[in-house]
């Protein structure tokens, strides 16, 4: 580890841990740390999940201090404060949660009682929580221009049904004192103590329409906030307040709204600097849900030209090569982002969104609500999930090792050539937590066809475990083709997080999302040098095991500081080209998995993958049948039922 020259951290708030990267300027990473967060349920109602911001900083400043302690430990004569000092930038992400604080920024209770409004530690309704269907419904049924950037119908995931939910339950003098925030710009906050909120999240979560235009009372024209809209829902409170309690366009009430990387305020805070045991005045980027970090950590990769040497690169991509790159950012859940030089409307998909990343750009969002939890389900509802751990300790291996050689045992059994072969009749539809896209619709619920009496044997489990990596990757396909047909054209998948590490699923994607009836079918499925299967030459310098999208909050460190540094205002053009070439220097390599099924179109050269190829065409006119059918049951068990 070289002694001199900026370090940057980035911090990640998943659903269920944050983490801590520190990271030089070419992105390797010198030391990570994470640390579990608490989630609140309740004994009567699935739907709720709360947090607490008190106890998800308090875990950030640990992960924070132990990277500092971590690369201090690796460089001789070096102390945590010599390390603290080379500190340039920091960034956040974090989940698209709300957060609810007073004015003063002391936390404010979202539990359903007595204590709700009052201060409290939990004052976090995470992005999981499905409290606001109700909520959710009336506002689809307004017919709004703003549905038009959400995909045509909003999510009750989102921020504003939530907020809805709080406003019919919170003694008004509550919520009058309330601020709410997307918990990225709410760490922002709390770093700087600036309200400045990040163009991504008010665009993407908060129903900010920044192409609408507005009319202001001294004749100019401003835009973002749809007065009508807020009326029209019942929140028209935050209109007459400015929209101070959300964030704010209006010099006049302080706030401002930045993309991605842009330095909030002065930089970081004294208390917040010596809670995190960093200098006061760090530059501070402004943040990114989650999934847009990891968008920020994958799609300027560049992919290795010969995996089994490691040497070789694709030649640095230019950043309109971003529109044909879909970034699948794959963990509890699972996020589609591609970005777009004009906007493009997709009925089920949110968006499109302006300048959530980079400015001058435009962004669509897809998204599965539950798969790595999905499988994680599935596996642990089975009766034979002890039989699988004790295996898994038997042997040495873990557990998806265990199910893959399962897998493969009854291949070689039955004489099937795939996998998917031996699937064929089973069949899962994956919307367990409702549908995000492309159907938007939160009733939608799981279903399997093709169960046998045997439903306790390690064998019938793995077989489950295909037809839900099967499932997971046709819904993945169908929101491909959505937004292909509606005028993206994606050829690349960038796959990150934990399931990127699951070749078989990434395999099934690669296959499943090829069609090969399209102008430009897909080129393949592209994953981190590091998670991918493959025995690489001096694997140690390929960053192994770096996560995208902490790399991508380390990387609004360093936009902030580069952007601070610079003498002169910078123009939109500009600032992308600045961020653009940060993504392409720190961006680990990336390992293409082609469509085996390909090369089978007809050809005879592979009589097998041409199988696997019918019986997944097959199976994805299954998964849109199935979902024509439980629409229909639905609607005649609502009949019968009203």
């Amino acid at each position: 580890m070289s002694d001199s020259g900026p370090l940057y951290i980035g911090i990640d708030i998943g659903t269920g841990s944050v983490r801590a990267a520190l990271a030089q300027r070419d992105g390797t990473l010198l030391h990570t740390s994470s640390y579990e967060i608490r989630t609140w349920r309740s004994a009567t109602d699935h739907r709720i999940f709360e947090q607490s911001t008190d106890d998800i900083w308090g875990r950030i400043c640990a992960a924070v201090k132990d990277c500092l302690q971590g690369a201090a430990a690796q460089t001789p004569g070096k102390a945590e404060s010599d390390i603290a000092a080379r500190v340039r930038g920091i960034g956040f992400d974090a989940t698209c949660s709300l957060a609810v604080t007073d004015l003063d920024g002391k936390g404010v209770t979202v539990t359903e009682g007595s204590e709700l409004g009052a201060y409290g530690e939990r004052d976090i309704i995470l992005w999981a929580d499905h409290r606001a269907e109700k909520e959710a419904e009336d506002i689809n049924a307004t017919g709004s221009v703003v549905l038009d950037y959400v995909g045509g119908r909003m999510s009750l995931e989102m921020e504003i049904p939530k907020i809805l939910w709080l406003k019919k339950r919170m003694k008004s003098e509550l919520f009058s004192r309330c601020q709410f925030f997307d918990l990225p710009d709410y760490l922002t906050y709390r770093a700087t103590g600036n309200t400045a909120r990040s163009c991504c999240s008010l665009t993407c979560k908060c129903s900010y329409v920044s192409v609408v235009p507005k009319s202001t009372n001294d004749g100019t024209n401003q835009s973002g906030w749809d007065d009508q809209f807020f009326h029209t829902i019942g929140l028209g409170e935050l209109v007459e307040r400015g929209y101070g309690q959300i964030g704010t366009a209006n010099s006049a009430n302080g706030g401002e709204i930045l993309t991605a990387g842009i330095p909030v305020g002065h930089g970081l805070s004294k208390k917040a600097a010596e809670e995190l045991g960093l200098r006061e005045g760090i530059a501070v980027g402004s943040g990114l849900i989650d999934a847009y970090a990891g968008w920020l950590g994958t799609v300027g990769a560049r992919c290795l030209t010969s995996p089994s040497s490691g040497d070789s690169l694709e030649p640095h991509p230019s950043v309109e090569e971003s529109s044909h790159r879909l970034a699948v950012v794959a963990g509890t859940s699972s996020c589609h982002i591609v970005q777009s030089k004009d906007g493009i409307f997709v009925e089920g998909i949110w968006g499109p969104y302006k300048d959530p990343v980079f400015p001058g750009w435009w962004m669509n969002e897809g998204g599965q609500s539950a798969t790595g939890q999905l499988i994680e389900h599935i596996i642990s509802t089975h009766p034979a999930k002890d039989t699988l751990h004790g295996k898994a300790k038997e042997e040495g291996k873990d557990i998806y090792t265990v199910l893959h050689d399962t897998l493969e045992h009854l291949r070689v059994e039955k004489k099937a050539e795939t996998y998917t072969e031996l699937t064929k009749d089973l069949h899962l539809y994956p919307d367990f937590h409702g549908n995000r896209s492309p159907i938007a619709d939160p009733r939608m619920r799981g279903a399997i066809v093709g169960l046998t009496l045997d439903g306790s044997s390690l064998s019938s489990l793995a077989l489950l475990y295909h037809a839900t990596l099967t499932a997971i990757a046709l819904q993945t396909r169908s929101i491909v083709d959505e937004l292909n047909t509606k005028g993206h054209n994606i050829q690349r998948l960038y796959v990150s997080g934990s399931q990127a590490r699951n070749g078989i699923l990434m395999r099934l994607l690669a296959d499943a999302c090829y069609n090969s009836k399209s102008n430009t079918p897909l080129e393949g499925v592209v994953i981190s040098a590091g998670d991918a299967e493959v025995d690489f030459a001096k694997k140690e310098s390929r960053r192994v095991g770096v996560s995208a999208v902490v790399l991508g909050a380390a990387m609004l460190g360093r936009m902030a500081h580069e952007v601070s540094e610079q003498q002169e205002s910078l123009g939109d053009e500009r600032k992308a080209e600045i961020l653009w070439n940060i993504m392409t220097e720190m961006t680990p390599p990336g390992v293409l998995i082609p469509p085996s099924t390909a090369q089978s179109d007809g050809s005879g050269v592979d009589s097998g993958k041409e199988k696997e190829k019918r019986i997944l065409d097959a199976k994805y006119q299954i998964f849109l049948e199935t979902i024509e059918i439980q629409k229909r049951w639905r609607e005649k068990m609502d009949q019968v039922a009203t």
